[in-house]
């Protein structure tokens, strides 16, 4: 059909097997049964403006624009002609080619076949990308929060059934966990979470695994991990409110000049002075050849921020107290023991968390039986000053 034509309400009132609209590619109307049309919905409508030449009834674009182009060269060569007499014939024909030649470059710049259809296409594009940007943020919305409310519901069933884990093995205890908060906590995460990266999300999701992880491990009432677990540590230390009974051995010399021990120390300080929490540590030695004075000045060191200390030389010991445990050990409240396993060459390859009452119980005997036959500050000073004099008899095979 031609632009000039107007539309009649019976072109789209046909038979069903014919369309009486364009296609976007041609404008042609395609025959042949080709399902309902899209305009049947609403056959009457005004017809749509075209934004493009029709190619089949329209002139093509650059004969219309080159005769517009004429069009308006005529007229400023006849504008330059009234106006301009003098200017003479060859300046009026140049100003009109110019007029002509603008013409057509405006039109060639501004037409809307070629502009309109990269507009449209751009428009496309970017449509698509944020719908993709869209559905993609849901999705991991989506996903981070069901991840969460899952294990929230973990948590909360961890939560009410620890209680009846303990009760078999230490007595009725009142349960001291508070879950409300809990979701919460999910919905927070989730929300924050939600517009980040992906690699938070999925750290998000590792971590709450681990800890749901350890947390159904301590319905149990032992946990581990491999290495040496300083947060563990200190969260212990925070959470302390009645005692802290600690060893040291020879293996932790070194990791008192660490940053972790600095921490560590931190805390143990704010556990002391804040809460009134007593805090005892004590010194195991293989041989007495590590009396010396680092170690005098460690021990004074923790001595200045409150911590009760005592040194037993191993070899020194009664034979009944030298049969037992020698690894580290860490009793809180005397409900919960932190422990560090070693191997061959000392190095720490474990950490447990136990809180089953008869082997707490036995950390607490072995502490303070090592602990009564320790030497005080005092002592060790003592006994540092006779060892470099060489007046302190003992056998260091």
């Amino acid at each position: 059909m031609s632009t000039a034509q107007t539309p009649q309400p019976d072109d789209t009132a046909g038979p069903p097997g014919t369309v009486g609209t364009s296609d976007r590619a041609g404008d042609r109307t395609v025959p042949g049964p080709q399902g309902p049309p899209r305009t049947s919905s609403a056959p009457d409508r005004p017809p749509t403006p075209l934004t493009g030449p029709d190619r089949n009834a329209a002139p093509a674009p650059w004969p219309r624009r080159l005769q517009i182009g004429l069009v308006l060269g005529l007229l400023a060569w006849g504008l330059a002609a009234l106006l301009s007499p003098e200017a003479g014939l060859p300046r009026q024909l140049a100003a009109a080619g110019l007029c002509a030649a603008a013409a057509v470059a405006v039109q060639y710049l501004l037409g809307p076949d070629r502009t309109a259809e990269e507009r449209a296409r751009r428009a496309e594009n970017l449509l698509a990308e944020t719908a993709a940007t869209v559905r993609d943020g849901l999705r991991r919305h989506d996903d981070l929060r069901s991840d969460l409310v899952r294990y929230t519901e973990d948590v909360k069933q961890l939560a009410e059934n620890l209680p009846v884990a303990t009760d078999r093995s230490a007595g009725p205890q009142p349960a001291r966990i508070p879950i409300e908060a809990v979701p919460d906590l999910a919905t927070n995460f989730a929300d924050v979470l939600a517009p980040g990266p992906p690699i938070l999300s999925t750290f998000v999701r590792l971590e709450m695994q681990r800890v749901i992880g350890y947390m159904t491990d301590l319905t149990t009432l032992t946990v581990e991990c491999p290495g040496e677990n300083h947060d563990w540590m200190l969260a212990l230390t925070r959470a302390a409110e009645e005692s802290i009974c600690a060893t040291s051995t020879s293996v932790d010399r070194e990791f008192w000049n660490s940053e972790p021990a600095s921490r560590y120390l931190h805390a143990q300080q704010e556990a002391i002075d804040e809460h009134g929490v007593p805090v005892r540590r004590l010194f195991l030695l293989e041989s007495a050849r590590e009396l010396d004075d680092r170690l005098l000045r460690l021990c004074e060191e923790q001595e200045v921020l409150h911590i009760e200390v005592r040194v037993a030389v191993l070899p020194e010991l009664p034979p009944h107290l030298l049969r037992g445990t020698t690894n580290d050990f860490i009793v809180y409240d005397e409900a919960v023991s932190f422990e560090i396993d070693q191997d061959l060459r000392d190095v720490n390859i474990r950490t447990r968390l136990i809180a089953r009452p008869d082997h707490v119980q036995d950390r607490m005997k072995r502490f303070r039986d090592l602990w009564e036959a320790g030497m005080s500050l005092r002592e060790l000073e003592v006994r540092v000053d006779d060892e470099e004099d060489g007046t302190w008899m003992v056998d260091r095979g």
